[in-house]
């Protein structure tokens, strides 16, 4: 039985766009952003770059962490190796079931943004929605399951074309608000602090899925060339290139919308940016390719940190040994794929069953955020553990690799906490109930194979 992943199969500019990938601007620019403007308003800019702030603190952890043990496991082998075997396996678990919500959250989109071809009012019925979404999901996992060079290859295309198209969005709409004038002129204000305790761990939360999914290259540094480099790099460069695109995008629709308006594009505000930029129908058709695209490639990365860490879990122990085994031709954990595969068709249709899309995806992304923010901060906590003794060498480095990561760690945990005590019974039921439900399969005991840390 082989357990090895295809070693040294992608490149540092091959794990860049996989972090580009992975956070998927056309996606979460489409999907989120009416839901960030709904919960921090006015001050939305300045959340993407306030709650930035400890993801880039998350992003110095999993670099460092990286350095000293590649594991497709990433955040679930480091916490195992620090905290314990219970800690580490509902990190994993975490990350299990994030990815599990996100097959609705990304396939939904999906489906909507193609279905603008045909009608954009199709966008809104949820079964026929759901029925697009399965095919696009099917499809997808595919090509997962072929290999991780045709996967990459087919990322590269893919981003490309994303970021050209986003970037041709925003073009447009600048000039057009420079032209014609600003609906909302800029403001300073937007940058403010003018949140209450339940807006500020709300508009956490909703930044933390805008920025999650860059942490895939660590689950690929197994299949990187000089993984403990190039998979750390790939990320962090990568967090950078959404940061500007997201501030952008969301100046660009306080530009030419009235806030509520705004608030209004849950399906695909990008269409809606294109069109009032004057860009046209053409052009939003052209942006809702781009989010297509860009939904592809998120769900592939999902897939991607799903199968490998559930493969790690495997190999180590955690879970059943099947699924620590990869298939002998391709290299790819193939048992797990097909796990995902079969849960994400059914928590697909079984969306189906709540009344919007809307809906699904508001709850999905505050469930994501929580099960997210849990994961992240213990990789947070568990690099200002390792790096503690740091302190001795220099203090420099011990307040970047060590306090930077633990304080955003902190930061995210105590978000996530809070946050959970103002959301509703379904978002509690999916985000907290998914968690508690890995005590079915934890195992206190078993084969465990965490190999000691170099450095």
């Amino acid at each position: 039985m082989k357990t090895e992943l295809k070693a040294g199969a992608l490149s540092l500019f091959e794990s860049v766009v996989m972090g580009v990938a992975g956070s998927a601007p056309g996606y979460t620019i489409a999907v989120t952003t009416a839901v960030l403007l709904g919960v921090a308003k006015a001050l939305s800019p300045g959340a993407l770059l306030i709650f930035a702030v400890p993801m880039l603190g998350i992003a110095v952890a999993y670099k460092a962490l990286n350095r000293r043990h590649v594991s497709a496991g990433a955040a679930y082998q480091w916490t195992s190796i620090y905290f314990g075997r219970f800690w580490g396996f509902f990190s994993g678990w975490a990350l299990l079931v994030a990815s599990m919500v996100f097959m609705v959250t990304g396939s939904l989109p999906l489906a909507t943004a193609t279905l603008d071809f045909v009608d954009p009012a199709l966008a809104d019925n949820v079964v026929l929605s759901a029925g697009v979404a399965s095919v696009w999901f099917l499809a997808v996992a595919t090509v997962l399951i072929v290999g991780i060079k045709v996967t990459s290859g087919v990322q590269v295309v893919m981003t490309s074309i994303e970021l050209v198209i986003l970037t041709i969005v925003l073009a447009a709409a600048f000039v057009h608000a420079g032209h014609t004038g600003a609906v909302n002129a800029f403001s300073w204000s937007w940058f403010g602090f003018g949140y209450s305790a339940k807006t500020f761990a709300a508009s956490a939360l909703v930044v933390v899925f805008f920025y999650w999914g860059w942490d895939v290259t660590a689950n690929l540094g197994e299949e990187t060339h000089n993984g403990s480099e190039n998979a750390g790099n790939g990320g962090f460069a990568s967090v950078f290139i959404t940061i500007a695109y997201y501030i952008a995008f969301v100046f660009a629709a306080l530009f030419l919308f009235q806030l509520n308006e705004a608030r209004g594009f849950n399906a695909n505000i990008i269409y809606n940016i294109a069109v009032a930029a004057g860009l046209g129908r053409t052009g939003g058709l052209f942006a809702s390719i781009a989010v297509i695209l860009s939904s592809i490639a998120t769900l592939e990365t999902t897939m991607l940190q799903f199968s490998r860490t559930l493969f790690a879990m495997g190999r180590d122990g955690a879970m059943p040994a099947l699924f620590g085994i990869v298939d002998a031709r391709t290299q790819t954990p193939v048992r797990a794929m097909l796990v995902l595969v079969g849960v994400g068709l059914l928590l697909v249709w079984g969306s189906s069953l709540m009344p919007t899309v809307h809906q699904i995806i508001l709850d999905s992304v505050n469930a994501v955020g929580v099960l997210v923010s849990y994961y992240y901060g213990l990789a947070g906590l568990a690099a200002g553990w390792a790096f503690r003794r740091v302190l001795h060498e220099s203090f420099a480095r011990w307040l970047g690799l060590a306090v930077f990561p633990t304080l955003s760690g902190l930061l995210l945990i105590v978000l996530g906490i809070y946050a959970m005590t103002t959301f509703d019974l379904i978002t509690n039921a999916v985000g907290i109930g998914g968690l508690i439900g890995g005590i079915v399969f934890f195992r206190p005991r078993g084969r465990a194979s965490l190999p000691a840390l170099a450095g």
